[in-house]
C-alpha cells in the first residue's frame, strides 16, 4: 500500500491559494495520518488536558484492530477493492516462526489511534540496513497531533539503534500533498528510482517457471 499523509481532498484550507483566507480557516491537521493526500495547515496548539499518545509495538492480539485500519486505510484512498488480506494472515506472516514486518501502534487515552506497519532492507551500495515503511495512517478523530510524524520517526529511532541509516516509503505519483508532507520531514523524492512490480497470478508464473 503506497504510504503517504492524510487524504484531505475536500479540505478547502489546502486548496485555497489566498494565505489571508487560509489563516481564517480551522486547520485540518498535516500530521500524515492517513494514505493519499495532506494539509500541511498549521496545527492547533495541544494542551496539557489532552491525553497522552503511547507508542508501543504491535502485538498478536492487535491483528483484528490492524487489519480493520488497513481496510478503512484502503477504502479512505479508494483502493479497498485492492486489499485481499485476512487477519489470519497478519497472524501467520507478521507473528509467526519469521515475522515479514513490525508493527508500530499509537493509542490516545488507551485508544488505538494509529499504526506504522514496517520491515527491515539493505542496502549493498550503503553496506547498511534500512527501513522500508509499508502502511501509515491515523485515526481522523486523533488528527492535529502530528501522530504520524512521531511513528514515522519512532521507526527511524529504532532502525538507527540497530545500525540502520535510511528509511523508504512509496509515495502515489500524483500525490502532490502527501509529497510535500514528507518533505517537510526530509524524505525526499528519488527522482532516479521507479517501482516496478510483478503480483498474483503473473508471480506464480514467473517463480514456478521451469529454469533452462
Amino acid at each position: 500500500m503506497d504510504i503517504t499523509a492524510a487524504a484531505f481532498a475536500n479540505c478547502r484550507r489546502c486548496r485555497i491559494g489566498d494565505k489571508t483566507e487560509a489563516a481564517n480557516l480551522p486547520p485540518c491537521g498535516g500530521d500524515g495520518r492517513q494514505a493519499r493526500g495532506g494539509c500541511l495547515g498549521a496545527e492547533p496548539p495541544v494542551t496539557a488536558d489532552l491525553p497522552k499518545i503511547i507508542i508501543r509495538p504491535g502485538t498478536i492480539e492487535d491483528v483484528e484492530t490492524m487489519h480493520a485500519a488497513i481496510l478503512r486505510l484502503g477504502a479512505h484512498t479508494g483502493a479497498h477493492q485492492e486489499i485481499t488480506s485476512t487477519p489470519e494472515d497478519l497472524r501467520t506472516y507478521g507473528f509467526g516462526e519469521k515475522p515479514a514486518f513490525s508493527t508500530l501502534i499509537a493509542e490516545v487515552g488507551g485508544e488505538f489511534a494509529g499504526l506504522c506497519l514496517h520491515f527491515p532492507i539493505f542496502s549493498t551500495w550503503m553496506g547498511r540496513p534500512g527501513v522500508y515503511v509499508q502502511d501509515l495512517y491515523v485515526e481522523d478523530r486523533f488528527r492535529g497531533r502530528r501522530i504520524g510524524e512521531r511513528l514515522l520517526r519512532r521507526v527511524a529511532r529504532e532502525c538507527r539503534k540497530d545500525g540502520g541509516a535510511y528509511l523508504r516509503l512509496s509515495v502515489d505519483s500524483d500525490n502532490e500533498t502527501a509529497k510535500a508532507f514528507y518533505e517537510r520531514l526530509g524524505i525526499a523524492w528519488s527522482s532516479y528510482e521507479q517501482v516496478q512490480k510483478i503480483v498474483g497470478d503473473a508471480f506464480f508464473a514467473f517463480a514456478d517457471a521451469p529454469e533452462e
